[in-house]
């Protein structure tokens, strides 16, 4: 943009106009399109001795401007001047648009940015802020994740083999994995007896938090899950619900490091010489 002449106040409106502030979006963009028609006033002839095309007229450049505009508000990604020039009027003098636009837009919370000879409008850095949001993914167990996490919460502190017992099948990994990852389920020891001292696993305080209990003594018993629809009439001659023990009283259990240990637990057995 050219500087301001004498009759042009900070703002760059001659004096006593409105300030730029007040101006409505079309008002804004004529006056932009009169600045840039009165810089684009063409010579006479070229450098070449030729003549120029005609010049926009303001009508045409404050429609040039909003086609523009339109255009980077659009697009799914930036767009260079030849990709904006194709889809105007050939008399629409771009670099001036895209100039306009820029100021325009210098101190909005959306600003024109430009990289790599691209455009593309982008939300201010400065108010970006506002944008953010704290989004809680829900995670979802599967099948195998939740009856392990039952049979740990009620049968704690247990080892793999004892889930797998319970289970009737092979516990993965991945269950494990996941139900220590959200913190539900930590590292309890180690059992000195069993050959290869093998982990136990119990609940966390992050359980009790997200299932509401006071201590893991609180869970449902065999009348609250009959009551809940969540055991079968008729149950198995003899068939009781554990109760699982907070504390570590068995003297054939041994502290253990956690994620190391954990790590160990799952490692692929070396082969012997």
């Amino acid at each position: 943009m050219t500087p301001l002449d004498e009759t042009q106040d900070a703002d760059g409106f001659e004096d006593g106009g409105r300030p730029f502030e007040t101006l409505s979006a079309r008002e804004a963009q004529e006056a932009l399109a009169e600045e840039m028609t009165a810089m684009a006033a063409p010579e006479t002839e070229d450098e070449n001795g030729e003549r120029p095309s005609a010049a926009p007229t303001a009508k045409e450049m404050a429609d040039h401007l909003r086609m523009a505009e339109a255009l980077l508000f659009a697009a799914a990604e930036p767009l260079d001047i030849e990709a904006i020039a194709a889809r105007l009027p050939s008399n629409a003098d771009v670099p001036a648009l895209l100039e306009a636009l820029g100021q325009h837009y210098e101190n909005r919370g959306v600003v024109l940015s430009t990289a790599a000879g691209r455009y593309r409008f982008i939300t201010a850095p400065d108010v970006a802020f506002v944008l953010e949001k704290e989004k809680v993914e829900p995670r979802k167990l599967s099948r195998a994740a939740l009856e392990t996490l039952a049979i740990i919460a009620y049968h704690q502190p247990c080892t793999r083999a004892d889930i797998e017992d319970v289970r009737g099948v092979a516990v993965s990994p991945g269950s494990l994995d996941q139900l220590m990852e959200i913190g539900w389920v930590r590292l309890r020891g180690r059992r000195k007896s069993a050959p290869g001292r093998p982990i136990l696993y119990g609940t966390t305080d992050a359980f009790l938090q997200h299932f509401n209990l006071e201590s893991v003594g609180d869970l449902p018993g065999m009348a609250d899950l009959k009551a809940a629809g969540l055991l079968d009439a008729r149950l198995p001659p003899g068939f009781t619900v554990p109760s699982p023990a907070d504390d570590l009283a068995d003297d054939d259990i041994v502290a253990v490091e956690d994620e190391v240990e954990f790590v160990t637990d799952f490692q692929p057995e070396q082969p012997q010489d």
